[in-house]
């Protein structure tokens, strides 16, 4: 039996005031039923199952107990998707040789080896439940648990919701939570209970740690369909996302904004990339809310460059500069302010609403178009040949726009920045499909040649921030002279970086293109 649920972390204000808003919904069939689960997660002292992805489980519900093993577990977006057999357990007491299935009686017999099994954590867990249904005729369990982790003398509460599919479309569970949960601020749930116990037990914690996520590499096979591939990059930009759109509203580290934005321009570049097989009405409007946010975003970041990065720099080398310190002060706050704009906009309905919508897109196949009769050749289309083409069409791009590079103008420089980020983007999601000793020379070239264009950028944005007539020190000589210095270091450093830029073009056009 296959088990698909949309998981989320439910906080206690909204707890509060979840079932009303159930109730107002019109898709609940009766008042909740509220009763205590207690469950109790097995493994061996070496945690064989765990290893395999296996999760072992014995629950009391009511006066019985049941013992349920879960495999191939898959969360991704908030949407769980797991194998899930049960059976009696009359007493409690563990039975491997009664789960029905043989397959997976098998596997598990074959991990545990004979191994004791004993328990690692439990759960004591207060669900209240209902049945949800749609026009549509989906039919959903919506299951809101308020309880604790328990491992040993280690205890932890938990709240969240569990949207499971009875019946009907997947796609359906993305609508319930657009309905039940309209304001914003809402958490992907991104560990299983088990999972959560298990870090309990030896990490003292329920949760990971919240800290900016970096991209992570995807691994990609080359026999691998395109549509698979696509959706595996997208699950990587929606995982970094929703963690830093968290990250953002609770934690003060410039890096929250950067790895967010970064996120939201390795999506957009993943849209563009898999245009020829993606393409979708659908896409389209997530690309557009993806560059919205990312603007919102690039407020903070380029403040918090300019205070932390660029600013600080100058004042730490010149330290009889003291304009230069009050200046990094003043830029910090105006940062902080900003900070606070963007961390309402991060908990209101539109942000929520991409985020699931880009879930939905991700795990339900949003992409596909029924009138686009073409489109299952093309999905099917291997990712190795999809990869070629992709980097030689935004390669002969990069070329176009580096004609008569010492002549460019700003503009023009502006323009191949944008076209170099584009090619180190899709570099990095297909690196995998080639030998690392002909990627890395190629990726090494393209990160030089892009500083010299990052310190482009920094100078065209200190001078647009520190040139308004909003800028902090307006009036004062001090400050006046510490922006003229910044303005001035930083189109010097970008101005001597430039210098060579026809040098580090020429190294990276001789590097030979590992796609080809």
């Amino acid at each position: 039996m296959s088990e698909i649920e949309l998981k989320f972390i439910l906080d206690e204000p909204t707890s509060s005031e979840f079932w009303a808003r159930v109730k107002a919904s019109k898709l609940a069939n009766g008042r909740p039923r509220t009763k205590t689960l207690r469950s109790i997660y097995l493994d061996t002292p070496e945690h064989a199952l765990k290893k395999a992805g296996i999760a072992l489980r014995l629950r009391r519900d009511g006066r019985r107990w049941i013992q349920t093993v879960k495999t191939g577990a898959e969360l991704h977006g908030g949407l769980s998707q797991v194998g899930e057999v049960e059976n009696f357990a009359p007493g409690g007491r563990l039975c491997l040789e009664a789960i029905p299935d043989a397959s997976v009686r098998d596997e598990v017999l074959q991990c545990v080896n004979g191994a004791p099994l004993q328990p690692v954590c439990e759960t004591m867990i207060k669900r209240s439940t209902t049945e949800l249904a749609l026009e549509d005729g989906t039919r959903a369990e919506l299951a809101a648990d308020v309880g604790e982790v328990r491992a040993g003398k280690r205890s932890a509460e938990l709240r969240e919701v569990e949207i499971e599919l009875i019946e009907g479309n997947p796609g359906g569970l993305f609508d319930i939570a657009h309905v039940l949960f309209p304001d914003g601020g809402l958490r992907f749930s991104r560990l299983s209970k088990a999972a959560r116990g298990y870090l309990l037990a030896d990490e003292g914690r329920i949760d990971t740690p919240l800290a900016p996520r970096n991209a992570q590499v995807v691994v990609l096979d080359p026999t691998q369909i395109a549509e698979h591939a696509a959706r595996d990059m997208l699950r990587e930009c929606l995982d970094q996302i929703a963690t830093n759109v968290v990250v953002v509203r609770k934690l003060d580290d410039p890096e929250g904004p950067h790895q967010l934005r970064i996120g939201l321009r390795r999506l957009r570049s993943v849209f563009s990339v898999y245009a020829p097989v993606l393409k979708s009405p659908e896409m389209a409007r997530l690309k557009d809310e993806a560059r919205w946010l990312g603007q919102e975003v690039g407020s903070l970041r380029d403040l918090d460059v300019v205070a932390n990065d660029i600013v600080q720099r100058e004042a730490k080398i010149h330290q009889d500069e003291t304009g230069l310190t009050a200046l990094s002060y003043a830029l910090s706050r105006q940062a902080k302010e900003v900070r606070e704009r963007l961390r309402e906009l991060l908990a209101q309905t539109r942000v929520q609403a991409f985020l699931i919508d880009l879930a939905r897109f991700v795990e339900t196949r949003g992409w596909l178009v029924p009138q686009d009769f073409g489109q299952t050749a093309r999905l099917a289309t291997p990712v190795a040949e999809l990869a070629g083409q992709a980097l030689s069409k935004l390669w002969k791009r990069v070329g176009k726009r580096a004609g008569g590079l010492e002549t460019l103008d700003t503009e023009q420089r502006h323009e191949l920045r944008k076209e170099l980020k584009k090619l180190r983007y899709a570099v990095e999601f297909f690196a995998p499909l080639y030998p690392s000793k002909r990627v890395d020379p190629f990726l090494k070239r393209l990160k030089k040649l892009q500083t010299v264009f990052g310190d482009l950028n920094d100078a065209a944005t200190v001078r647009a921030m520190l040139s308004g007539t909003d800028a902090p020190g307006t009036g004062d000589p001090v400050a006046q002279r510490a922006i003229g210095w910044v303005i001035g270091a930083s189109q010097a450093r970008a101005e001597f970086g430039w210098t060579g830029a026809k040098t580090l073009w020429r190294n990276l056009e001789e590097t030979r293109p590992f796609w080809k």
